[in-house]
């Protein structure tokens, strides 16, 4: 007979944070072997609306010209499967624009939001981070790369209430690169309230403000300053994203690394949890919040400049 397995798994590592939970049905005869979940196909979103819009301009056509029909349908860049108003668009597109560039000691990061032809790469750097913190063997790498994939698939069709960002390091020497870009760390930002998790970890942030969560940074590149680069692109695309100032992500309370580093960076602690959560075998975390600054006008920014 088949079960209903249902996992739910919420980390914290020195580095990033990770929340996922899902639900699969295991074969008869291979319990372990998890089948993919059904997920609305986000084709038949299309469609439909695609179906809607032909009919639209073929009853109306003796009235509205052909490019009055296809501009009320731009093309979605970022290709999240679902129709999209316009105010999601030009969000999409200032996320499709927004670029963080910083030199390091050694290198220089890029930081922007996650492409299509990139999940793959992002999916392999939260699972191989996932396992180490969790001291997993190798052999559970193709489960969790199987779950953060489908993760990433269903965050990523909320877009642009919700975003990953990816950042790129480039090893110099004496100012010259001597090494091709590689991905170094990924961060994800939630916008608004319809970009937030379904299953936040405790203590529950509000789902109406923007939330940092799922911060990794690859093990050979850290302490470089990646992981605080990070955290900063996150705040400055939610400055460009949001209204809400006051930003929130979690911290575990063993995690003294990452915690010198929010406390460093303006977060503060509003709530910690119960220690009864050690009874469903979780670390106790700190939900820490930060109220970002107004950003500044051109005419401020030049009158610091003189100064």
């Amino acid at each position: 007979m088949a079960a209903t397995v249902s996992l739910s798994f919420s980390i914290d590592p020195q580095h990033h944070h990770f929340s996922l939970k899902t639900h699969f049905k295991p074969h008869p005869t291979h319990l372990f072997t998890p089948l993919p979940p059904i997920l609305k196909h986000p084709l038949l979103i299309s469609r439909k609306y695609n179906r809607y819009a032909s009919k639209s301009s073929s009853s109306s056509s003796h009235s509205t010209p052909s490019t009055a029909t296809s501009s009320s349908y731009p093309e979605d860049p970022f290709r999240t499967g679902r129709f999209l108003s316009n105010e999601e668009l030009e969000k999409l597109k200032l996320l499709g624009d927004f670029e963080y560039y910083r030199e390091l000691e050694f290198g220089s990061l890029s930081i922007r939001v996650m492409r299509a032809e990139e999940m793959d790469a992002t999916v392999a750097l939260l699972a191989e981070s996932f396992a180490e913190s969790m001291l997993w063997p190798s052999g559970y790498l193709s489960l969790l790369r199987f779950l953060v994939k489908q993760y990433l698939i269903e965050r990523r069709s909320l877009m642009p209430h919700t975003a990953t960002l990816i950042g790129f390091y480039r090893r110099k020497e004496n100012g010259i690169s001597v090494q091709e870009e590689q991905l170094a760390g990924t961060v994800e930002v939630c916008f608004d309230k319809r970009g937030a998790n379904a299953s936040p970890p405790t203590p529950t942030p509000p789902k109406n403000s923007p939330y940092i969560c799922n911060m990794t940074v690859k093990k050979p590149l850290r302490r470089r300053g990646i992981g605080w680069h990070l955290l900063k692109a996150s705040e400055e695309l939610i400055s460009e994203m949001s209204f809400s100032r006051e930003v929130y992500l979690h911290c575990r309370m063993i995690d003294a690394a990452p915690f010198n580093m929010y406390a460093k960076a303006g977060y503060s602690i509003v709530k910690t949890d119960s220690i009864l959560i050690l009874l469903m075998l979780q670390r106790r975390k700190h939900l820490m919040c930060k109220k970002l600054q107004a950003r500044r006008s051109l005419s401020d920014m030049s009158d610091s400049d003189e100064e």
